[in-house]
């Protein structure tokens, strides 16, 4: 297995043991936590409980992709953004921060606040600034597998081979980021958006041959759907199945885990690390 770094605003940043992505909504609509942190201060506040409990990064999010979910202008993403990332990076200057949009103007926005990276859902398919502004900051840019167009992102697809179809797609975008000069690229296979219960479960199971080692990967399973409704549980309430799932893909080589409970992700990465000692 091949050693990954990201060159973060010239931190380099190694990811030889995993790292942990807190997710902070700043939205009044996402699924599980919309409204909660929708103000400076306590978007201050989650910033603080997620880095204690053990995130590196720091995923901040001002629109919620939910299905359903209010869609929203750029100009209103910097809106609900405000000071928000340049008070988490003087608060909490060694942590690491993601702005998850898909709109270059709103990463424009993110860069001169401070931003360390840049998470994008639809691997620059909805805006087509939005390379040419990843490639002006030369931040590490992940690149997520969705439907081609935001009001099709959610539109379960039927995939002869799920695993060969996301890794087709990621050949073609890294190929195209790499020619504009975004190297450090990270990918996200997806999960949640436009793929059936079977199809993401198959995924789980063959994450290690996703882009083939190539580039790390980002697993964002946290209180996702494909886990919960086919249990009948609420989306808070299962943290046992994930943690298992966490476990299964650290195994085959994730390097990032996007999560809303970082304290339990933080023991399933102790306990990888452990077991990988022992070996």
């Amino acid at each position: 297995m091949r050693d990954h770094f990201l060159n973060c605003n010239g931190r380099l940043i190694g990811l030889q043991v995993p790292k942990i992505m807190g997710i902070l909504n700043l939205t009044p609509d996402s699924f599980s936590d919309g409204g909660k942190f929708n103000t400076e201060h306590s978007a201050l506040l989650h910033a603080e409980k997620l880095i204690l409990e053990g995130a590196e990064i720091i995923d901040i999010g001002p629109q919620s992709t939910r299905p359903g979910a209010e869609f929203l202008s750029s100009d209103e993403e910097i809106r609900r953004i405000g000071n928000v990332i340049s008070a988490v990076k003087k608060e909490f200057p060694d942590v690491l921060v993601s702005l998850d949009t898909f709109y270059g103007a709103t990463v424009r926005y993110g860069f001169n606040e401070g931003i360390d990276m840049v998470n994008d859902i639809s691997a620059g398919q909805f805006d087509e600034s939005m390379w040419t502004e990843v490639a002006r900051t030369r931040l590490p840019y992940i690149a997520m597998h969705i439907n081609p167009d935001y009001a099709a992102m959610h539109q379960k697809v039927q995939y002869e081979d799920i695993t060969l179809a996301v890794n087709s797609f990621f050949m073609q975008k890294t190929r195209e980021l790499m020619d504009l000069g975004i190297r450090d690229v990270i990918l996200d296979p997806g999960f949640g958006f436009g793929k059936t219960v079977e199809d993401q479960m198959k995924l789980l199971e063959e994450i290690g041959y996703l882009g083939f080692g190539r580039f790390p990967l980002l697993i964002g399973i946290s209180r996702k759907s494909f886990i919960y409704k086919p249990l009948g549980k609420s989306p808070s309430d299962i943290n046992e199945e994930t943690q298992k799932l966490h476990l299964k893909v650290l195994e085959q080589g994730a390097k990032i885990l996007r999560v809303h409970d970082v304290a339990e992700a933080k023991k399933t990465v102790d306990e990888f690390l452990r077991s990988r000692a022992g070996r």
